[in-house]
Formats: C-alpha cells, structure tokens, sequence
C-alpha cells in the first residue's frame, strides 16, 4: 500500500473521533485522488436549464478540472460533451457561452453537431476515407439528470441514478425549489472568482458551519445586514439528509412567532406559492424558515435567507447556488449563480440580485469575511510541521458528550437531524463521504 493510501485509509477512524487530518486541505497527492477517484464518480452540478433555453444554446462548465460542453441540442435534448476534439485534444468550444449548429476545432477543423456527432473535416473523402464518423464524436458524460431545473451529470455509467444518489436531500430540494408551477430561473451571469483556497471548505462551510457566524460575521448583524439575531439565528436544525448531503434551518419554532417567513421573501413572492406536490410538513418547513444552508456532495452549495447588501434596504428573500471548483490542490474558483421564481416582479428581482452579489458576490460582505480564514486554513494545511506531527482539527462540536446537542426523533422529513445548530455532524457527514470516494469504495 502506498503512503497516501495507507494515510486516506486512516482517515474513517479519525473521522469517527470528529477529527481531520490538516493536510486533507492542501496535498497533492490529495488532490490527485479526488480528481481521480471522485470527479470521475460523483454526480456533479453543471448549470440549469434557464441558461441554456434555446436549441443551440451552450455554456461552457467543468467537472472537477474537466471542460465540458453543456448544450441543448438541435432536437431539444440536454448534453454534458468533453471539451475535447477526438482528433488530437483540442478544445473545441472557443466562448464560454452562446449558440451554436456546430463546433469546429481550431487546429483541424474537424466539426461537431451540438448533439456531440462528428459531421465533417477537411478533404475528410481523401484524408479519411473508410473512416467510421459514428465513432468519433465529442465523448459525452455518461449519465445526465436534472431536479428542479438543475442539471447534474456523473462521468461514472455504473452510478447509482440521480435520486438515488441524492436520496433524502431530494425531499428538501422539493421544498425548497418546488413551491411554485413555474419554478426557478438563473438572473444574469454566474459570477466567477479564483480564491487560494482549497475547494473542500467551502462545501464544508455550507454543509452547517453556523458556529462561525456567531463571531465571523458578528458585524453584519451590528449594521443591520441580516434581520435574525445571531443567537435566535442560531436555534434550528441540522439535517444529514443523506450521505455527504447536508443542510441546516434556521427555523421558528411556531408558525405565528415574530420574523421572516419563507426565507423573508416578499409577499408578491410567497403569493405564488403553493402546497401543490408538497406534503403538509415541507410546506410548513418552508413557511418557518428563516435561512436554510446547505451542501449537495461533492461540490454545489445554496443559501435561501433574506440579505441586504446595504442597511438603507430591508433585507430581502435571495436564492443563491454556490460551486467550489478546484483549481489544483491549494486553489478553488467560486461560481455563484442568483435565481428567482419565475413571475417575479421585475423590482423584486432587481433588489434580490444586488442582495445576493453585494453580500456573497467576489466583493460581498460575507465573502469578505469567509475568504480569509479560508486562505489560511489553505496555507496551514500545507506546513511542515503541520505533516510532522500530524496535525488533527476539532469537528467534535455535538459529538459524543460535548455541547448539549440533541436528536431530533420527531423531524418529519429524511435524514439524522440535530438541534439546536451547534454541531459539526453536518461537516463529518460530507467528509466521512469524501472519505468513501479517496478510497475506493464502491
């Protein structure tokens, strides 16, 4: 057994004792399985189909460090094609977004439908006659899936399919993202920024880690950011809904008590919502919550709080999605998409959007805040002295017999649940799955 694989196979156990291993944020070798053993295995978060509403209509998106092509082809269909032209490697998609009949790689101009078929290349009766054309179209990912209007896609043909994977965080999602007949809509661009920061800490951070916010962000209660005090904020729920799928509420706990209903959208908004396919306890979950938080394994995170980026404005209801893409082992690129219900009015989504980018965009208040423990969180995970002496973190918070956390029995949805929201159980939950993928597991 090689020493990375003797030290990842070390690591359950730790996990077991709410421990990690500090250099799981910054090694190679690390970083050299998951790009192996988990991009290529997981379900993975590509876009959502209001960014690619017309036929012909493409984004360009990654799966670990893999460029992939999201499109919708001629006929319709939703495709995940490898960015790469079977003649010699090249890329063959020159814009990160558009429309296109076809693409033609630049260095031999051999072109491809949008459905991914090789359709031609130069002089290709001479050059290549007899050739098979069939046989050498962009390689599409293996598996493709949406819910709710979010496109996932595995590299792995024996995955188990999407729902299954998701399993109970499937039940959240519905409540969260199934309220209304018209569902949800990307407004404007992604935006994009590259952190030296290592990609698992931000799914950490989303999985449930509200302890931080206490002290982290403890200025944007003084200015009136948030509406929640940080220590109501702090009563709640953690849900491990499935394996490496975590979330967490902040909820009230009676329906008539003061605060933001629906995540504090406005009333225009909570109008459109329906029951519908929901259970009475999703949509009663819903009407309590205050914010909700969470991580769908590897690499895709959501907020649904209500922000403001400026005190002179209320804070407002906002719906953000968050990838961490990595970027090499010491270095991660953040996208965040904000979304709306469709039929929401244009000054509601105006003011949701400017929320959304001034508190969690490249320049917004809580990135400023989260960015820099992450970087140095990155930078200690790579110290000499933190590898000699094997330097353990504490994710013991809940566990066992330390704080006063205790298990919810009666929670009416899927999954382990805990209150009130100190524990780190939510964070064990994505790493213990991380944990599954280094190693092998089936």
């Amino acid at each position: 057994m090689s020493d990375i694989d003797a030290r990842i196979a070390r690591i359950p156990s730790d996990l077991e004792q709410g421990l990690l291993p500090g250099y799981a944020f910054n090694d190679p070798e690390i970083h050299r399985l998951e790009t192996e053993r988990l991009f290529t295995r997981a379900w993975c978060f590509v876009g959502h189909e209001s960014e690619i509403p017309a036929n012909g209509d493409y984004v360009v998106r990654h799966i670990g460090e893999d460029p992939f092509i999201l499109v919708r082809d001629e006929h319709g269909g939703v495709r995940v094609l490898l960015d790469a032209c079977r003649h010699r490697g090249t890329r063959v998609c020159r814009a990160e977004k558009g429309n296109a009949s076809n693409f033609r790689c630049p260095y031999h101009g051999w072109t491809y439908s949008n459905t991914g078929d090789l359709v031609g290349a130069p002089a290709i009766r001479t050059a290549y006659k007899g050739l098979d054309k069939s046989q050498w179209g962009l390689v599409p990912a293996a598996q493709v899936d949406s819910v709710h209007g979010l496109i996932f896609a595995s590299l792995d043909a024996g995955a188990p399919p999407l729902r299954d994977y998701l399993g109970g965080m499937t039940w959240y999602l519905d409540l969260m993202f199934g309220l209304t007949d018209g569902g949800l809509e990307v407004i404007g661009e992604p935006n994009r920024f590259v952190l030296d920061a290592n990609w698992k800490i931000g799914a950490d951070n989303f999985s449930g880690d509200d302890y931080h916010t206490v002290f982290l962000h403890k200025s944007m209660w003084e200015i009136g950011t948030v509406e929640i005090p940080p220590v109501a904020n702090m009563e709640g729920y953690h849900v491990q809904a499935a394996p490496g799928h975590s979330l967490t509420f902040s909820i009230a706990n009676d329906p008539d008590e003061p605060g933001p209903k629906f995540w504090g959208f406005d009333q225009q908004v909570t109008e459109m919502f329906r029951q519908g396919d929901l259970t009475e306890e999703q949509f009663d979950i819903a009407r309590r919550s205050r914010i909700c938080v969470g991580t769908v394994f590897p690499n895709l995170s959501f907020i649904i709080a209500p922000l403001t980026e400026d005190p002179a404005h209320p804070p407002t209801g906002l719906i953000s999605l968050r990838q961490w893409q990595p970027r090499g082992p010491g270095q991660m690129e953040i996208w965040n998409w904000v979304l709306a219900w469709k039929g929401t009015p244009e000054h509601i989504r105006e003011r949701s959007y400017r929320a959304s980018i001034g508190t969690f965009g490249p320049a917004g208040l809580f990135e400023q805040d989260d960015t820099e423990p992450w970087q140095s969180i990155t930078q200690m995970s790579g110290t000499a002295y933190g590898r000699a002496i094997d330097l353990k973190l504490n994710y013991q918070m809940g566990h066992d017999d330390i704080g006063f956390v205790k298990e919810v029995k009666d929670w009416p949805g899927p999954g382990k649940v805990f209150a009130p929201r100190y524990e780190e159980g939510v964070q064990l939950n994505f790493y213990r799955q991380w944990a599954h993928y280094l190693n092998g597991d089936s």
